[in-house]
Order: C-alpha cells, then sequence, then structure tokens
C-alpha cells in the first residue's frame, strides 16, 4: 500500500515553497475569469459598433432608394415600403434630358484620368525620393510632408485665381490638374518604394547596363504594383467624391461632376418650388453614383495583397 502525505507536508518529488506545494494548500475556490477573455467581448462590441456606424447609413441608402418622395417623409427609414425603386431609375436617367448620365460620365472621367496621372506621378517621386540620391533631395521631400498639413479647401481660392488668368476655369482642366498633385501618395509611395525594392537588385541592373529609365519601368515599377494600386484608388475615391473644387471652378452643367450635379438637385427640392419628387431622385442617384466604387474596389484589391518580384538578383 502507497502512503498518502500527511496534510501540510510536500508530495513527493516538489520543494517546500514551490509553485506545486503552494497549490495544495490553497484551498479550492472558483478561478477568476481570464482577463483575455474579457478584453476580447470588448473589443468584439467595438468592433460590432463599428461595423453599425458604417453599415446603417448604407442600408438606408439602399431601402430608400426603393420608396417614392412619399413615402420618404411617411414610413420608417429602415424598413421598405412600396417598391418603386424601378421607377426612381427611370426618372434619375431621364430627369431634365438625361443629365445624369452626362454628370457620371464626367466623374468617371475626372476620377480615372487624375487618380492614373496621381499615381503615376506619386510612383515616380516615390521612388525617386527612395532610391535616388541627388542634391536637395531631403527637403524637397520635407516640402512634400508639409503640403500634407495643408488643407485643400485652404488652396482652392488660390487655384481658382491662378486657373481664371489662364483661362482654364470651366473646363475639365480645372478639375484634372489640381488632382494630379497627391503629396500624401508620394509620402506612401517614398515609405513603399524603401521596403519593396531591394538596393542589390538596382545595383544587379545598373552593372548589366541598364539605364535609369529602364530601371524604373522594367524592374522598380513591378514591384512597385500594389503601392501603386493604392495610390490609384486613393486618388480615385477622393476625386470621385471631391466637391468644393468643382462647386468653384465650374459654371456649366454640362461640366459638373455627381457631386455638384445631385447637390443642385436638392436645393432645387429643398427650395420647394414644386419639385419635392427630386428627393427620391436624389437619393437613388446617389445610390447609383457609389456602386462604381464599390465595383472598382473589388476589382483591384487583389493587386493589395503583395508585390511579386518579378525580376531576380544575377546568379
Amino acid at each position: 500500500m502507497t502512503s498518502q502525505p500527511m496534510a501540510g507536508q510536500p508530495r513527493a518529488g516538489t520543494l517546500p515553497g514551490t509553485s506545486a506545494d503552494a497549490d495544495d494548500r490553497q484551498p479550492q475556490t472558483g478561478r477568476r475569469r481570464p482577463v483575455g477573455g474579457q478584453r476580447s467581448n470588448v473589443l468584439t462590441i467595438a468592433l460590432l459598433a463599428c461595423a453599425a456606424y458604417f453599415l446603417l447609413p448604407l442600408a438606408w441608402l439602399v431601402i430608400a432608394s426603393t420608396k417614392s418622395n412619399s413615402d420618404l417623409f411617411s414610413t420608417f427609414g429602415l424598413w421598405f415600403a412600396h417598391f418603386n425603386l424601378v421607377g426612381n431609375l427611370r426618372d434619375v436617367f431621364t430627369f431634365q434630358g438625361g443629365i445624369y448620365i452626362s454628370w457620371l460620365r464626367n466623374t468617371i472621367f475626372y476620377a480615372v484620368t487624375s487618380g492614373v496621372g496621381a499615381a503615376a506621378l506619386a510612383t515616380a517621386a516615390g521612388y525617386a525620393f527612395a532610391k535616388l540620391h541627388f542634391p536637395g533631395g531631403n527637403a524637397l521631400f520635407a516640402i512634400v510632408l508639409g503640403a500634407i498639413m495643408v488643407p485643400l479647401t485652404a488652396l482652392a481660392i488660390p487655384t481658382y485665381l491662378l486657373f481664371s488668368k489662364v483661362g482654364l476655369t470651366n473646363t475639365p482642366w480645372a478639375i484634372i490638374l489640381p488632382s494630379l498633385v497627391s503629396p500624401f501618395g508620394v509620402y506612401l509611395m517614398r515609405i513603399y518604394a524603401a521596403d519593396a525594392i531591394p538596393d542589390s537588385l538596382l545595383e544587379s541592373a545598373r552593372i548589366d547596363g541598364a539605364s535609369e529609365a529602364r530601371i524604373f519601368f522594367s524592374v522598380a515599377l513591378r514591384l512597385l504594383a500594389p503601392g501603386f494600386v493604392t495610390v490609384l484608388l486613393f486618388a480615385l475615391v477622393a476625386t470621385w467624391n471631391n466637391y468644393f473644387l468643382p462647386l468653384i471652378m465650374l459654371n456649366s452643367p454640362q461640366y459638373f461632376p455627381l457631386t455638384v450635379g445631385l447637390a443642385q438637385w436638392q436645393s432645387t427640392s429643398a427650395a420647394g418650388s414644386g419639385s419635392q419628387a427630386l428627393f427620391s431622385m436624389v437619393i437613388t442617384g446617389s445610390l447609383v453614383s457609389i456602386i462604381p466604387l464599390v465595383v472598382a474596389f473589388l476589382f483591384l484589391q487583389r493587386y493589395w495583397q503583395s508585390g511579386l518580384a518579378t525580376g531576380g538578383v544575377k546568379q
């Protein structure tokens, strides 16, 4: 028969004062809940609150776009009433001779042209700041960082005065040219290029006799593709949602983007001049305006995964 240790004596193989001995002397009471579980519950609640904050306006927009103008003010906002989405879409695309289609076309043209141009310039500038050492490079990059701190609204009036001197106001160039400058895009691409492009790869290309232009277009640009797409999406969204710059630059409705055009419809409805039906058109037009952005994000998100190194150091 095996003898059991007496109370207060340590178990065989343990030393007095060790954790095992302390466990024997402690009373078996209920264990405390782990702190990690409570923290995860708090984070889950916070994430659900953030998701509700972002998704509830979208849900309201989708539901409201299916209502007639009278149902917008007589029914609960987060539930459906008489389904009138087809009629709202027909009114949006046929009102005022189909000017909404012109606004949509203008917005796509402004956003794509400005987005591609801004991403290309930011990629070239970021690569130059990160990998090409030239006099005054740090000072120029400090100016770029300073430009990030300047709000765009503070530059709107000076930009308008400058463009009015050269006769470019009320033209598409008044929207495209200012949107090509992206200080944040330059900063982002400089940080990305510093880590994404190995110096040994550039040195190998230089030893092989490649020029700097060929190195950039044949080697560096492929490695910078994920960063290029990121800056492209930032510039695309910024130009698509830009309201203040087109408002002060454009006078002709034929050049309006969706932001200014829908705001014009909204102001007409708020004036109450017999055009209250425009409320449902403004909401439906806003829903249609976000669909291209959603498609762009879904299509381009695969390029964000990682940079694919298509070249390599010479063996």
